[in-house]
């Protein structure tokens, strides 16, 4: 039997996680909380290279919710990936087979019953954090222009999320004082409902998280190119695909005017590679940057979270 130690990162980020109440659907019935999940994750890899004949090849990685495994199959090297149930990434195999390694990790195979994927193997060790901001800005753009498909139904749309937060913003307000300036709470609560009934954004397949560590090195048409991973998939507008990016390198920001034209320098440059509106890609940013912030608001440890949310929020107006 595969027997595989969790890595302790991976631990202490799954470890006393509830059970995600935002699954719905046939996967509502996999909602679990992260402390079992932990508890059975070792039983579910094992099963899984049993299963599907793979033999690990090297040491786990993980990100915040999910271990990546690098394997060999009867095809030769892959990766992996098991994550713990939640609503984000419950369409990533869907996401991953529709765009069928256009500019994505391929899918050799999935269950999803297991939240298991088998993916092709990149170079876990090369990111955009290795190359300088702007053509990191570049490569995400370009890869975005690649990745504009139709999304699948099945997906979660962008409506839906835009009316949570609408509803989630006025109940902030209505509840008096918050960590961060009502006249932006207000903004963000008229854009999330301009946006949860606006169709001119189109039912895009989204990746939603492409930042810098999400883009790895791989191999298409025999070239050296970049790839992106772990999407959580929404369909909707594009212009949404841009924001993930904003909080990225943050130390390479600045402060004052110099923060407020570098991020502003980001979304110019991915939404004109990306062929995106950049009004829309900042006033989206305003709504996920609210969202970001309220999430953390009342975290002592994330007052550095809140302030970088709260000064994009100020770079992304008109």
């Amino acid at each position: 039997m595969t027997v595989v130690a969790l890595p302790a990162g991976l631990v202490a980020a799954a470890a006393g996680r509830p059970a995600d109440v935002l699954l719905d659907g046939p996967s509502a019935r996999h909602a679990i909380d992260g402390d079992s999940w932990l508890r059975g994750l070792p039983r579910t890899v094992a099963d899984v290279c049993a299963d599907w004949e793979l033999t690990p090849d090297g040491p786990a990685r993980h990100g915040a919710c999910a271990i990546a495994l690098p394997v060999v199959s009867a095809d030769g090297p892959a990766m992996l990936k098991v994550t713990w149930p939640h609503h984000e990434a419950a369409g990533e195999h869907l996401a991953l087979r529709h765009w069928g390694g256009q500019a994505a990790v391929r899918l050799l195979r999935a269950d999803p019953s297991l939240w298991a994927l088998l993916l092709e193997r990149l170079d876990a060790d090369r990111d955009l954090h290795g190359i300088p901001m702007d053509e990191a800005c570049e490569v995400v753009g370009d890869l975005l222009r690649h990745l504009k498909v139709p999304a699948p139904p099945t997906v979660p749309t962008l409506r839906e999320y835009a009316a949570r937060k609408a509803d989630a913003y006025a109940d902030v307000l209505a509840g008096g004082a918050g960590p961060v300036p009502r006249r932006f709470v207000d903004q963000a609560r008229a854009l999330a409902a301009d946006f949860a009934t606006d169709d001119s954004g189109g039912g895009w397949l989204l990746h939603t998280d492409l930042h810098c560590s999400n883009v790895l090195r791989g191999i298409r048409d025999g070239r050296p190119a970049w790839v992106a991973i772990d999407p959580k998939p929404a369909a909707g507008d594009r212009a949404f695909d841009v924001v993930a990016l904003l909080w990225d390198r943050p130390d390479e920001l600045g402060t004052g005017a110099d923060l407020r034209w570098g991020l502003r320098r980001r979304v110019e440059i991915v939404c004109e590679a990306a062929e995106i509106d950049e009004d829309r890609a900042r006033s989206w940013a305003i709504v996920r940057e609210m969202d970001n912030a309220l999430e953390v608001a009342h975290d002592p440890a994330a007052a550095d979270r809140v302030s970088l949310a709260v000064a994009i929020i100020k770079a992304m107006q008109p």
